[in-house]
């Protein structure tokens, strides 16, 4: 390991993913409608179509249904979890935790912690980051870390048709229950100003090209080669990796850059199906990657939040993803669930209809 191990997080026991799972709204908007409203058609799209919420869905609904997969996955009482943590930028309530909601519905209160976590697109990322912590240190046993977002783009706008809905939960635990055990995690932060929302605005404002660089290439590509360095691992080592997903092109683009193959980054890029699911837009993808895995499987996860930092982590994959209980959905099947709708559904759902 190189001189800048000391910046490598790793908990003093061995912790990994004891459960993990999806959801995905069932509703899709296509980019080529998007594009029909407001450019007659001309200009494509970066997606072929993204995800979106319901009118009795939101990042409580959608957390709740995650959550109850990666305890069905977990197949452990929510009354053995200690904490239940929501990474969201779209927290239903200013405030009000989500936390609470969540927790009191999976049957997990009250003798819990519970928290809502803000980082723009790593708020979920944010949330596994620190339940490690919490979980290596051996102060408890099971933490319910989530990120989960619904679509916030200005009608017209470039986020407008990759802002989508949906998300990931992660049941951190003890390795040895874990379906995949965390090596190392490392964080990369700066402030980068590429996406912001103040208080009181509705949709969010974005730097345009600045948030390629010097916001998510430099952020990605800066945690992800650090990771690897103090891993002593290079691409060709991962059978799989994951990095945030405001599209297509970054994440493939990223992954290039780093010595990664398509094939090592196709199982888990969901973009051009769901769209930018913000918070959970990594987790999703390592959810359909551990569908997918084998036993000894090495995974690179990379998240990215505008603001603006990554946090990076390093995955084996154990025995008991050969195990994994029957009756979960799988992350692909809410992918194949799918209604499509025309762009006055979507406005109806998404209530952009503003005084």
């Amino acid at each position: 390991m190189n001189g800048n191990a000391q910046w490598l997080m790793r908990p003093d026991r061995a912790v990994g993913i004891v459960g993990y799972g999806a959801y995905i709204p069932r509703y899709r908007l296509p980019g080529a409608e998007i594009a029909r409203i407001w450019t007659g058609g001309n200009g494509g799209a970066p997606v072929k179509e993204k995800a979106v919420a319901g009118l009795d869905e939101d990042v409580v609904t959608m957390a709740i249904e995650a959550a109850r997969n990666a305890l069905l996955c977990a197949e452990i009482d929510a009354r053995h979890i200690r904490a239940v943590w929501v990474g969201s930028e779209s927290h239903p309530y200013a405030v009000k935790p989500t936390s609470t909601i969540v927790a009191e519905s999976i049957g997990a209160s009250p003798n819990i912690q519970a928290a809502d976590w803000e980082f723009a697109c790593k708020a979920g990322s944010e949330a596994v980051q620190a339940a490690i912590g919490l979980v290596g240190s051996g102060m408890t046993q099971y933490i319910l870390s989530i990120g989960m977002d619904t679509a916030q783009g200005r009608p017209g706008d470039a986020l407008e048709y990759t802002a989508g809905s949906g998300g990931a939960a992660f049941l951190l635990g003890p390795a040895a229950e874990s379906y995949a055990v965390i090596g190392g995690s490392y964080s990369y932060v700066t402030d980068t100003p590429d996406f912001w929302r103040r208080a009181g605005e509705v949709y969010p404002s974005h730097g345009d090209r600045f948030t390629g660089e010097p916001a998510y290439f430099a952020h990605t590509i800066s945690a992800a080669s650090a990771l690897m360095e103090m891993m002593n691992t290079t691409a060709a080592e991962y059978d799989y990796a994951v990095f945030h997903q405001p599209n297509v092109k970054f994440p493939a683009r990223a992954a290039k850059m780093l010595g990664f193959a398509p094939e090592q980054i196709s199982a888990g890029l969901l973009a051009n199906e769901i769209g930018n699911v913000y918070s959970g837009s990594c987790m999703i993808g390592l959810t359909a990657i551990l569908d997918a895995a084998q036993p000894g499987d090495r995974i690179l996860m990379v998240s990215y939040g505008s603001g603006a930092g990554s946090d990076a982590f390093d995955l084996r994959v154990t025995e008991r993803v050969k195990r994994k209980p029957p009756g979960v959905y799988s992350t692909a099947d809410y992918i194949a669930r799918r209604t499509p709708i025309d762009y006055a559904t979507y406005v109806r759902y998404r209530d952009k209809l503003k005084d």
